[in-house]
């Protein structure tokens, strides 16, 4: 029996379907229908966790499916799949069918996969939530004590030490840095590439600070047009629009006490950023169709992977809104940048999986070391789940990786031997860096673009390794 949380995904394209089910079927056990009658009878005899449907197809729309579904199975997590110009037609049906997320078209996997594992998650702290519930009713006293006692442990699992690193790597100083704001109502902008592990870094700030009894509440700015993403965060009254028939509490009310997670926070609107603007200036927001705002106590902890001081001059970005979300910026270093970390990650992601005790091979080890990973740990991380599906034996070859890693050159990862990993490691990123500090005269910014760092990320190997660093 399959462990994988079940996903159901209905659409009329088959080519559509036979994609979705590709980007998915490493983390959910996916089934597939083309119309909705088809797939109410999937339901009707499999357990399912999440539904993704179309919003456009013949018969039946993808907002009256959901309607159907959230009668017979309302545990069920409800999700539509649709285009800019269903927007509309999904506000309308939004409350009715229980819709708890839109995922637009053209959708990216990155973004495809993480909202359905957000949703899978959801699924199971619903569960969670009615067990303890019933639990807490029958006897209180000793039960109270273990929610209190699981509470602190998903506190703990959800802190700094879920950024995974080696001894001295340059996530140290960021972490450091992180926890000393945690406990301070400071305006938190995390800056870095997809896939760095921006969001895991504000949930351990929330978990460190005294907020940490209260929600943690996580929006992708960037995924929905302004109309929704307007409805998400602020809330929308009852009668807003057409089919709007209860309702509906934003995700800043949701979070009140705690923390909003604001991802991609730079890809909003400049029309969207004055609202924005007024909701965290004045604490307070003003759900779609009321006549009156409503207070809220929201820290919130705002993301990107834009040059927002570049947008910022060039007009895309407005200036008190930066200065608004920007009261300290952490940078989360690239994977390329922390190469140490590489072992680390891999061992904790082995050790986590079903088939904990596989190990890679050397020679694998050493082209995940050569690979630049330009989607970060989150590229990593598939990378890992893919040779662990495909292997037959405890040893992970490199005929396992993909073909963009077995292609990597083994000279471009030569290490003397002798010495831990760690070390290795370090004298081979030593040699790189003197060869660019020699090839560039010890200019620093030319060395930074030809290695792929940032000046601070460049200096700080240099302090690492001991390399003199006569700033040019």
């Amino acid at each position: 029996m399959s462990k994988l949380p079940a996903v159901l995904v209905v659409d009329d394209e088959p080519r559509s379907l036979e994609t979705l089910r590709r980007t998915l079927e490493e983390d959910f056990e996916v089934f597939t229908a083309e119309s909705a009658d088809a797939a109410e009878a999937i339901m009707a005899r499999e357990f399912i966790h999440v539904v993704v449907s179309d919003q456009r197809m013949p018969g039946t729309s993808g907002v009256e499916f959901l309607r159907r579904v959230r009668a017979q199975w309302p545990d069920t997590v409800r999700l539509i799949l649709s285009g800019y110009t269903d927007a509309e037609d999904i506000i309308a049906g939004i409350n009715e069918a229980g819709i708890w997320q839109y995922l637009l078209k053209p959708w990216h996997p990155d973004q495809l996969l993480l909202t359905l594992k957000s949703a899978a998650e959801l699924w199971r702290l619903q569960q969670e939530n009615q067990r303890l519930s019933l639990e807490l009713r029958d006897t209180p006293g000793e039960l109270a004590k273990r929610v209190i006692a699981r509470r602190g442990k998903a506190r703990a699992q959800s802190g700094f030490e879920r950024l995974t690193r080696a001894p001295g790597s340059p996530l140290d100083d960021v972490c450091a840095l992180a926890q000393k704001i945690a406990g301070h109502e400071l305006a938190v902008l995390v800056n870095g590439e997809s896939g760095t592990g921006k969001e895991l870094l504000a949930r351990a700030i929330h978990y460190a600070s005294p907020r940490a009894e209260r929600p943690f509440v996580v929006e992708n700015c960037g995924a929905l047009p302004d109309a929704l993403l307007e409805a998400e965060l602020f809330g929308a009254k009852k009668g807003a629009y057409t089919g709007s028939f209860e309702d509906r509490i934003g995700l800043f009310q949701q979070a009140d006490g705690g923390t909003l997670f604001l991802d991609e926070i730079g890809d909003t609107s400049p029309a969207f950023q004055v609202k924005l603007l007024r909701a965290l200036q004045e604490g307070e927001v003003r759900p779609v169709g009321s006549p009156r705002p409503v207070s809220v106590n929201v820290r919130v902890i705002a993301a990107t992977n834009r040059d927002l001081e570049a947008d910022v001059a060039s007009g895309r970005f407005r200036e008190d809104l930066y200065y608004r979300i920007a009261g300290i910026t952490l940078v989360m270093p690239t994977l390329r940048e922390r190469p140490q970390d590489i072992p680390f990650i891999v061992a904790d992601l082995l050790e986590k999986s079903a088939l904990a005790g596989r190990r890679f091979s050397d020679e694998a080890m050493t082209k995940l070391l050569a690979h630049r990973w330009p989607g970060n740990v989150r590229e990593l991380q598939n990378e890992v789940m893919r040779a662990l599906a495909l292997a037959e034996g405890d040893l992970l070859d490199a005929g396992l990786l993909s073909p963009r890693l077995r292609g990597a050159s083994p000279a471009a990862v030569r290490a003397e031997e002798g010495g831990t990993l760690k070390d290795q490691v370090d004298r081979l990123e030593e040699q790189v860096i003197r060869a660019a500090l020699a090839r560039h005269k010890g200019n620093k910014t030319r060395m930074a673009d030809e290695l792929g760092l940032s000046r601070v990320g460049l200096r700080m190997k240099l302090e690492r390794l001991g390399i003199a660093d006569d700033d040019k």
